[in-house]
């Protein structure tokens, strides 16, 4: 994996009580934590962008680690975002992650799952589902409820490849300062993914984060390994194509069934659900369901997915068996591999697709229908 990162520390962090960055927390500088992490992860090069004149403080802060440098950034975060692309020396397509120093505590499995996504999209944020309900005030009353379905709080780092980015970047043209990165890329016409984040990637905002964050240091989550399985069947019918694990594979028949009938990816959406008790996917998507009509299964593994990450876990590795005499699936599994880790986030080497026959045994053998196995380990924080 190679990718380069820059920590945006130039910020005055006044809710905070002052250059937050520079405080210590659970023994060492705040902005040190970024950085080791984006070392440990096996970055190229981090460019740390601080206020003019505090490239002494930046050095102090991170002394005793090599591989990053410091640049002065600007008047609002995106000056200061320019300033450090600026600064890299990468190629054009190289991933690049853009962190905020305030947010201390990033996990290697986050670099991961945004690096991977870049492989399907311009761009990637980590993000979390909003859990709790939503109020609007007005002169400390509340004022009416804000609907929180398709809200999410976005973290960073935010990953893209450089040409991406800068290209947005020069092409911005709105008066008003953009408040990340995603909104750059996304008002340029990129496409965004949404990667699951981590609940301990906190801002830190307020004094009172400051505590929050030592009590999680003192206290490391801990999580626990759930393994999930599904399994799924479709007959065959009259057609010239099938979907399995996202691909459209050419074919003198196609299966049948309410959405597109990728029994691959059925497969793997209950093996997700297994892993963290939600039922199946019928609980979700009901054959009943009229809207559901020929939908692409695509969403709904995305929404398995969603539920892990809304539990503060993370997929960790899927296994998916195709199970049929035809057609041959050797030809379209590295395909089904990269589609599938597209939409999971996952890196490529945590995605196994497979196919065996029954040796002409069963319905399968008889060409009657196709199944599909599917195997999924998560893990989600372990109960109190």
């Amino acid at each position: 994996m190679t990718f380069s990162g820059i920590i945006v520390a130039a910020g005055s962090g006044s809710r905070a009580g002052g250059e937050k960055q520079w405080r210590a927390l659970d023994g060492k500088p705040v902005l040190r934590w970024s950085a080791e992490a984006l070392l440990g992860a096996g970055v190229d090069e981090v460019v740390v962008v601080v206020a003019p004149g505090a490239e002494a403080r930046a050095a102090q802060a991170l002394a005793g680690l090599t591989g990053w440098r410091a640049v002065a950034g600007g008047e609002t975060r995106a000056d200061s975002v320019r300033a450090g692309l600026a600064a890299l020396t990468c190629g054009p397509d190289q991933p690049v992650l853009i962190h905020d120093a305030a947010r201390p505590l990033l996990d290697r499995a986050v670099i991961d799952r945004l690096v991977a996504a870049l492989d399907a999209a311009d761009g990637a944020l980590p993000a979390l589902p909003v859990a709790d309900s939503l109020r609007r005030g007005e002169n400390g009353a509340m004022a009416g409820v804000v609907d929180r379905d398709g809200l999410w709080r976005a973290q960073t780092p935010q990953a893209f490849r450089r040409r991406t980015i800068e290209a947005a970047y020069a092409a911005w043209a709105d008066p008003d300062a953009p408040t990340d990165e995603a909104v750059v890329v996304e008002r340029h016409g990129g496409r965004v993914a949404l990667v699951a984040g981590d609940p301990r990637l906190m801002k830190l905002t307020y004094p009172e984060d400051f505590a929050m964050a030592e009590a999680l240091l003192s206290q490391p989550v801990r999580y626990q390994t759930r393994i999930g399985s599904g399994y799924d069947v479709h007959r065959w019918g009259p057609g010239g194509s099938v979907w399995l694990c996202g691909i459209e594979v050419p074919h003198d028949q196609t299966l049948i069934g309410h959405s597109d009938a990728d029994a691959g990816l059925h497969a793997l959406t209950d093996a997700l659900l297994g892993a963290i008790a939600e039922g199946d996917i019928g609980d979700h998507f009901p054959p009943t369901d009229s809207k559901w009509k020929g939908a692409s299964s695509d969403l709904f593994l995305i929404h398995a997915a969603e539920l892990v990450a809304a539990r503060g876990g993370r997929v960790v590795n899927v296994d998916v068996t195709l199970i049929c005499e035809r057609p041959k699936m050797k030809p379209h599994r590295q395909a089904m591999r990269e589609r599938i880790a597209g939409l999971l986030s996952l890196p490529l080497d945590a995605v196994s697709v497979k196919a065996t026959t029954t040796e002409g045994l069963g319905f399968t053998g008889r060409g009657e229908g196709l199944a599909a196995q599917a195997v999924a380990t998560v893990e989600i924080p372990a109960s109190a």
